[in-house]
């Protein structure tokens, strides 16, 4: 899929941040776009900032964590545009908190939305994308490679992406449908951008400034390649490649390096 123009493409969570910036990456290589948020404001935004681009631009005010709301995103889509070229998985939530300071429903949360709010909009749009020879995207994290401390449940969340990919890799390659996953680092927020703290409630997070902290945009890019050139895994950022290697040989040395520089992931938490 190199040229973009007149394909359909939705996008999870794209009334803002990475989302966003995938949205605005496609629409300007020509892609039709649709939208989605949970929060009518935000997405109205959103949607008039790509209609600066084109008009071909549907927005759809859903919640991708429920088996209802990836039906009404898929049928508006079909609605408008009459097929689908391109989901992104994009929608997702982050945590913060050791295991034993968590309010259960901590992980459940994250797993509805990371988890559930992937697999429920990809099941309804697969039949579409097997018209089109279309991609799947998930956007997973550097997160998503091993456990880590205060991030239990955004961890296994992620990691959870990489089975579900593989699975449907497999069982849609007689389809020729592409499913690629991509693991950001630490990516830019705008203001406002919250997580779930370890009584469930939800704060905001600190600003994120800093050489090893990505634009949105860098992310976006890495999402368009993974798409144009079909490829199953994407690992972002110098720092993400090697922890990867360094995973996959020499686990035990990785916690190691992990248990020597707490703080740091303490700090970096907020």
């Amino acid at each position: 899929m190199k040229n973009f123009a007149g394909k359909v493409a939705i996008i999870t969570g794209s009334s803002r941040g990475i989302g966003k910036a995938i949205a605005l990456e496609l629409a300007n290589k020509g892609a039709l776009i649709v939208l989605n948020g949970r929060n009518p404001e935000r997405l109205a935004a959103a949607e008039q900032q790509l209609k600066t681009i084109h008009q071909q631009v549907l927005a759809v005010c859903s919640d991708v964590s429920t088996v209802l709301g990836c039906k009404e995103l898929i049928s508006q889509a079909i609605g408008k545009f009459g097929k689908i070229d391109i989901l992104v998985n994009n929608v997702g939530v982050s945590m913060r908190g050791y295991v034993a300071d968590l309010n259960p429903e901590v992980f459940k949360t994250v797993f509805e939305s990371n988890v559930l709010g992937t697999v429920y909009p990809t099941i309804p749009a697969i039949p579409y994308l097997r018209q089109t020879k279309g991609s799947i995207v998930f956007i997973s994290s550097l997160a998503g490679i091993r456990g880590l401390p205060g991030l239990s449940a955004y961890s296994s969340s992620k990691m959870a992406l990489r089975a579900i990919v593989e699975s449907i890799r497999l069982e849609e390659a007689a389809h020729s449908i592409h499913v690629g996953l991509v693991l950001a680092g630490v990516t830019d927020i705008e203001p406002g951008k919250e997580t779930i703290a370890a009584d469930g409630s939800l704060r905001l997070l600190a600003s994120r400034k800093g050489k090893n902290v990505q634009p949105t945009r860098e992310v976006a890019k890495a999402v368009i390649e993974n798409i144009r050139y079909r490829k199953f895994y994407s690992v972002l950022t110098p720092l993400g490649k090697i922890n990867a290697v360094l995973q996959s040989l020499f686990p035990l040395l990785v916690e190691r390096i992990i248990l020597a520089n707490l703080h740091k992931f303490e700090e970096g938490g907020k």
